[in-house]
């Protein structure tokens, strides 16, 4: 006997997106274990995508991961302390500072990646061309929609996966 698919036992949108949640990560993570990097933090493959383009600024950084300042900085700071990324002052604006990858930082960034892609393949296997435009359709308007909301996010105490 099979498991029933999520979506035939729940049918509200905020439960299957909180069943999904974290499909992506896992799958990165269990490419990050083999590649001996499972001390990358769990926002650190954002930063380090961030850092493969090198297209935004800091502050465009802080804004895109949603973080504070302080929170921004004490991520850098343990990404450096770990060897994924350096940190320098910028020689063109000395009141700035720079953010490169390392070679450690490159390897865990392709393993995040390819974990990442793993799933995208198995979306596109999964599902027609038409669910998955749906999908990403709908995964943007909610991002709208939460642009649009207006005042801060409570924070719960509750633990990530």
């Amino acid at each position: 006997m099979t498991d029933s698919l999520p979506a035939e036992k729940y049918q509200a949108i905020p439960e299957l997106m909180r069943l999904a949640r974290g499909a992506y990560k896992r799958s990165a993570d269990v490419r990050l274990v083999a590649a001996g990097l499972d001390d990358l933090p769990t926002t650190g493959g954002y930063l380090l995508a961030y850092l493969t383009t090198g297209e935004e600024s800091i502050a465009d950084m802080i804004q895109g991961l949603g973080f504070t300042k302080q929170a921004f900085s004490q991520l850098v700071d343990t990404m450096v302390l770990r060897g994924f990324i350096t940190r320098d002052v910028d020689p063109d604006d000395r009141r700035r500072m720079t953010l490169c990858m390392t070679e450690r930082g490159e390897a865990a960034n392709r393993a995040s990646y390819e974990g990442c892609l793993e799933v995208d393949k198995e979306l596109e296997r999964r599902l027609t061309a038409e669910e998955l435009a749906g999908l990403r359709k709908g995964l943007s308007v909610l991002a709208e929609i939460k642009a649009s909301l207006k005042g801060h996010a409570v924070r719960r105490g509750l633990t990530r996966d």
